[in-house]
Order: structure tokens, then C-alpha cells, then sequence
């Protein structure tokens, strides 16, 4: 582990390699998994005030899921807050394209500007996953067969994932977290890389 300032970075973010490839999963950890998506608490109020807005995007399942059981819901293994899914499947934000892969209905709303918030930033940053704990916050690389892929692309493309990563990590820790990351990692890979 490497520590910035309060968090703590596996080396793994550093030495291995991710590329989202969309086409071979179809999104699929949009989909696969027994709870939604992890949640912040800051993420909550956003979620309900922008639901009237995100609504044209979403599916009639993902509707009548998210009426059912509100815009946000508690993971009942650890009371975490995720994102609620449709019959035990996907997430209750997932629209589909006409190729059957998984887009994220709060990012096309704001890719057509009528929200200002992208998504969740847990999946925004993954395969990143961050454990806060009193007095720092650990990001982790999570390994998921779902994202074999993904993994396999990054390999090809010579991508590490804070590489492919960069948009995310800079939003959620600043422009100055992220070039001090950078920094670590390019010392990391003289020392330790291949």
C-alpha cells in the first residue's frame, strides 16, 4: 500500500491493467451481483431530487422499482447504501441499447445536460472500490470475472487503471490528488514494474 495524504492506494492500481470493453460484457456488473451499486451518503439527496429528471431515461421496470422501493435502498447484509435493483437483476438505473449492452440512465441524462451529476461514483471508479475507515480512506483494485474483458484490453492497450481511471479519481479527490498519483505511480513503475 502507498499512502497520499488521509487514503491509502493498492499497488494494484499501478501494475494492473483495465480497459471497460463494452462490447464483449454488454455492461454486465451493471447487471450481475446480489445488491445495486455502492453508494455515498452525500449521494442519496442527489438521487431523489433528480429522479423527475432522470425518469425519461430509465426503463418502465426501472420505474415502477425505484417508485416501489425509493431512489435508494440499504444493502441488507450491512445496511450499506446501494442503488435498488429491478426483480434481483439489474440495477434500477440500467437502460439498454439496441445491441442489448448496459448504459447507465443518470449519466445519458447528463450527457443531455438535463442533470449536472454523472453517476454514482462507485461506478464511475470502477474497479477501484474505496473501504473509508475513521481516519483514512483504502482504495482497493477489485477483481470481478465479469470484467475479464476488460482486463484482457487493458493488457493489450498497456492501460493501467489509474490511467483509465483519471477522469473519476480526479473528480472525486481533485486535479492535485490525482497529479500526485501520477507521480507515485510513474516512481512505482521505475522501481517495481516491468
Amino acid at each position: 500500500m502507498i499512502q497520499i495524504d488521509d487514503k491509502l492506494i493498492s499497488e494494484d492500481i499501478f501494475s494492473e491493467e483495465f480497459v471497460c470493453n463494452l462490447s464483449k460484457c454488454k455492461g454486465a456488473c451493471c447487471v450481475e451481483g446480489d445488491v445495486g451499486a455502492p453508494l455515498d451518503k452525500d449521494e442519496l439527496e442527489i438521487l431523489d431530487s433528480i429522479f423527475d429528471k432522470i425518469k425519461p431515461y430509465l426503463t418502465q421496470e426501472g420505474v415502477k422499482a425505484l417508485e416501489e422501493q425509493g431512489t435508494w435502498t440499504t444493502d441488507p447484509h450491512d445496511g450499506m447504501y446501494v442503488t435498488p435493483m429491478v426483480e434481483d437483476r439489474e440495477c434500477a438505473y440500467v437502460t439498454f441499447d439496441d445491441k442489448g449492452i448496459t448504459k447507465c440512465g443518470i449519466e445519458k441524462a447528463y450527457e443531455d445536460g438535463a442533470v449536472d451529476w454523472q453517476k454514482p461514483i462507485s461506478c464511475h471508479l470502477y474497479p477501484i472500490r474505496i473501504t473509508e475507515y475513521s481516519t483514512f480512506s483504502a482504495l482497493n483494485y477489485h477483481e470481478w470475472n465479469v470484467c475479464s474483458d476488460a482486463c484482457s484490453l487493458g493488457k493489450e492497450l498497456q492501460v493501467p487503471v489509474y490511467k483509465f481511471l483519471k477522469t473519476p479519481l480526479t473528480r472525486k479527490y481533485g486535479e492535485d490528488f490525482y497529479n500526485v498519483l501520477s507521480e507515485v505511480a510513474d516512481e512505482w513503475k521505475k522501481e517495481y514494474g516491468s
